[in-house]
């Protein structure tokens, strides 16, 4: 387990934006992770635990306290052409690169969620989704460290109350840290049946229809890119947290308030979901708009970006440029999707 003293979280973000910590600690293993988040908790000290630093934005001013790397590998299967395959993930596994190897494996069900960055033991915390998939749907238990207890605990799927970008570890931020995360993974040549529209039309199928693994892989990598969403350090679209406001859920009055041309999903409870991209765009805030060293991607509005020198005060101002337009045009407030450190909108 290694310490390193004042290094600058801008090193450790994809928005490449934060200031120094007090400490950072590298673990490596399971019981490095584990006890470097308990020596913190004993010692008093503010604890931050960073995977692959895609969803967060770090405050200038930095974190005053410890930083635990999670840098875990491995991954353990279980397979058999009954049940499907089994694995279990340890928390610093890069997650696309686990994605890569379930579509080689011919496992099924995560295969939509390529080229997301980060790392694995980050998916159950917010319930990573994207076109049309959701880990929600694989993951069979999450191994954690309780910091309040001081114990490991196993929560199964039916325990992890998952909903929209959201899981019982969001409800309370900071408690649990991710050991390991468990999948059960359908056996196939193809993937899971197509459920978003985009993706659908870019495969030649129709939604509910399904393709080849590697076909939805490539696909979906080409859709992201096309957006500025697969990391590129040559690419300032890419310098980013990914979306930076999740897709407002509301309710059936607020949605009917919307402009008629508005997308609107129906929600299985009744609510109805719509684009934060599409308010943004439509409230005055296009690709590229943005000041000096920060502007949302000039190829997604929904992603916020740094183009080089940019500091995170810049890009909250930014930000609530952003929320605040949205609200006065239509009455939604945005909410944020990647945790803030240090700072607040």
């Amino acid at each position: 387990m290694a310490s390193l003293d004042a290094m600058r979280l801008a090193e450790l973000t994809t928005l490449r934006l934060g200031g120094p910590a007090r400490r950072v600690v590298d673990a490596t293993t399971e019981a490095e992770l584990v006890e470097a988040v308990r020596a913190a908790d004993d010692a008093g000290e503010p604890v931050l635990v960073v995977g692959g630093g895609s969803n967060l934005v770090v405050a200038d001013a930095g974190f005053d306290g410890t930083v635990v790397r999670v840098l875990t590998r491995g991954v353990t299967v279980d397979a058999d052409t009954c049940s499907g395959a089994s694995i279990h993930v340890q928390a610093g596994e890069p997650w696309d690169d686990l994605v890569a190897r379930t579509v080689a494996e011919g496992w099924v069900g995560v295969e939509a969620l390529s080229g997301i960055p980060g790392s694995t033991g980050a998916t159950p915390i917010q319930n990573v989704g994207a076109y049309g998939q959701e880990v929600a749907q694989t993951i069979s238990a999450v191994r954690v460290y309780d910091r309040r207890e001081q114990a490991v605990r196993t929560f199964f799927a039916d325990r992890l109350d998952f909903s929209y970008r959201h899981s019982r570890f969001k409800a309370e931020p900071g408690r649990h840290v991710v050991l390991t995360v468990s999948f059960q993974l359908r056996l196939g040549d193809l993937g899971a049946p197509v459920a978003y529209a985009e993706l659908a039309r870019t495969l030649g199928v129709q939604v509910g229809e399904r393709a080849p693994l590697a076909d939805v892989r490539e696909a979906v990598l080409g859709l992201r890119r096309g957006k500025g969403m697969v990391l590129d350090a040559d690419d300032h679209d890419t310098w980013s947290a990914g979306s930076f406001f999740t897709n407002p859920v509301l309710s059936p009055e607020q949605a009917e308030r919307l402009p008629a041309d508005a997308p609107r999903f129906a929600q299985p409870d009744g609510s109805v979901k719509t684009s934060a991209a599409w308010l943004i765009d439509h409230a005055g805030f296009a690709k590229g708009h943005g000041h000096g060293a920060v502007s949302l991607s000039t190829k997604h509005p929904l992603a916020l970006t740094n183009r080089g020198g940019a500091s995170t005060a810049e890009l909250l101002d930014l930000a609530r440029e952003v929320r605040d337009g949205v609200e006065r045009a239509y009455g939604v407030r945005l909410v944020n999707e990647p945790v803030l450190v240090g700072a607040e909108l």
